[in-house]
């Protein structure tokens, strides 16, 4: 039931999350620039979060806090964690102060594009955000711990009180301000939900940590640490990616950065609904495989069977972007100041992230699994490889590209992310090649692959001839009628096609 709770949990909190965009949407619009200043603005302090966060903290510290308590050394794996989160607060601590010093420089470099009033904006905002993350990083803590105890319904639904205080500050002051103070505001409201998704959690984790003893630095701690800096380099690696996108976006017109916010509001839920709950909820079961008795054809098994189910509901995301992107973000977004040009915009901008979308699922996956078996070094290779992939392709296609094939600069951030889903699928590659050499043959089969790319595209046959007769009605109602004939068509498709039952059923299925 792992999956399903990771999944619920992601589901109500990327729900929640959807709300505050659509309200985002309706009261910034998207070519504004206090839109494009708060979205920049949100993602350089959250290099924190992204860096020490999940993703770090998860892959050092629960494999073997996991393998601990799969031997049975609960005393032991009690004390590791504790003493983890007092070097992690620690040192977070430190680092939230450092940037909000170092706010000015921080923009300057991570948004040059940005120049007078909408500069200034974002320093501004840099400085209220830079709490909030380091609070969001003691709430990877929480996460932490709970995944290893098996709670993974409130460590991922946690996000759903951060997401409330802002849409409840959206809702109080939206349309009752200018845009810049309501951006202030909006900050503040970030830095209050991002304390109480850490209060929710903080007393459950901390008493599954009680332990008799003292902080100590024993060698399972020294072990975390030192699966701690690969990983933290690999995930630097691919956050340092995400941030060159947003310094080659903020030299586009405005309104590309927030664009391109809100395009990732809608491709990053099935990367979360299904690549993130399928590989949070694998690791401990992995990592405890490997401590009991490096079982590799268990952990073959588990990863052809998370990639089956990543892949019957990635696929038809994926051709969603594509082919339905506009009745998606006019669905969601196209009320207030977004308008339908918008929604075009947008639409683009989900088509290029639909190329690597696929990718970037199965790729978590198969780093999860590397760490699982204690290999935090080649996944690191892996991420400075899509690094300079995405630096190099970025640039060309956002910023040179446009011009050659005379079209406006603006569909640049299109350009920037179909480069990323190129990069994704090389990572994904040397992953994958990687894995197969330490432990035998995995990965989807090819004709399991073809037959979900037909579905998905006979679905979308379906959904776009429902849209062209359509009259012109308003974009919610577009989207009630097109989407649900989008997913009738791929599921009808699959059965006809005799996809195996696996792939419909496995990601709802009690896993052993």
């Amino acid at each position: 039931m792992a999956a399903i709770s990771v999944g619920a949990g992601i589901l109500i909190s990327r729900l929640a999350g959807l709300v505050r965009q659509v309200l985002f949407a309706k009261y910034f619009g998207q070519r504004t620039d206090a839109a494009d200043a708060f979205t920049r603005a949100f993602q350089i302090p959250n290099l924190l979060q992204n860096l020490f966060g999940e993703g770090a903290l998860s892959g050092s510290f629960i494999p073997v806090h996991a393998a601990l308590r799969a031997r049975g050394e609960h005393d032991a794996a009690a004390q590791m964690a504790r003493t983890f989160f007092a070097l992690l607060t620690t040192a977070i601590s430190v680092l939230v102060l450092l940037g909000v010093l170092a706010s000015p420089l921080m923009v300057t470099l991570l948004a040059p594009g940005f120049t007078g009033v909408k500069r200034e904006l974002t320093i501004r905002l840099v400085r209220v955000l830079f709490p909030g993350a380091g609070l969001l990083v003691a709430s990877a803590w929480c996460l932490g711990v709970l995944n290893s105890h098996g709670k993974f319904l409130l460590s991922y639904s946690a996000p759903v009180a951060w997401n409330a205080a802002m849409i409840g500050t959206l809702l109080l002051f939206g349309g009752r301000t200018d845009l810049d103070a309501l951006a202030i505001k909006l900050a503040w409201g970030s830095v209050i939900g991002s304390f109480l998704q850490f209060a929710v959690q903080a007393p459950v984790a901390w008493n599954l940590s009680r332990h008799p003893g003292r902080a100590a630095i024993t060698e399972p701690v020294r072990r975390a640490i030192r699966n701690f800096f690969p990983i933290l380099l690999s995930r630097g690696a691919v956050q340092l990616t995400a941030y060159i996108d947003g310094v080659i976006a903020s030299f586009l017109p405005t309104g590309a950065p927030a664009a391109i916010g809100y395009a990732q509001t809608i491709y990053t839920l099935p990367v979360s609904l299904f690549g993130i709950s399928i590989s949070a909820a694998e690791l401990p079961k992995m990592s405890g495989d490997a401590a009991r008795a490096g079982d590799y054809a268990a952990l073959r098994l588990r990863i052809d069977s998370g990639l089956r189910r990543l892949a019957f509901f990635v696929v038809p995301s994926a051709v969603a972007f594509a082919a339905l992107g506009d009745v998606i973000a006019g669905a969601l977004f196209e009320h207030g100041r977004f308008v339908h040009a918008d929604s075009l915009y947008v639409w683009g901008i989900l088509a290029g992230s639909s190329i690597g979308l696929l990718a970037s699922t199965m790729a978590r996956l198969y780093s999860v699994a590397h760490y699982a078996i204690g290999d935090a070094k080649r996944p690191l290779r892996f991420a400075l490889v899509r690094l300079v992939v995405v630096t190099t392709l970025g640039y060309a296609c956002a910023i040179l590209l446009p011009p050659v094939l005379g079209i406006a600069a603006e569909w640049g951030a299109a350009g920037l992310t179909a480069s990323a889903g190129v990069a994704g699928w090389i990572e994904f590659a040397l992953l994958r090649a990687s894995l197969n050499r330490r432990i035998g043959h995995t990965g989807l089969a090819a004709s399991y692959v073809a037959r979900l790319w037909t579905c998905g595209l006979a679905g979308a046959a379906a959904a776009w001839g429902v849209k062209l007769l359509l009259p012109p009605v308003d974009p919610i109602i577009r989207g009630a009628l097109v989407l649900p004939v989008f997913g009738a068509g791929f599921l009808a498709t699959a059965l006809l096609l005799g996809v195996p039952i696996e792939g419909r059923t496995a990601f709802f299925r009690k896993k052993s």
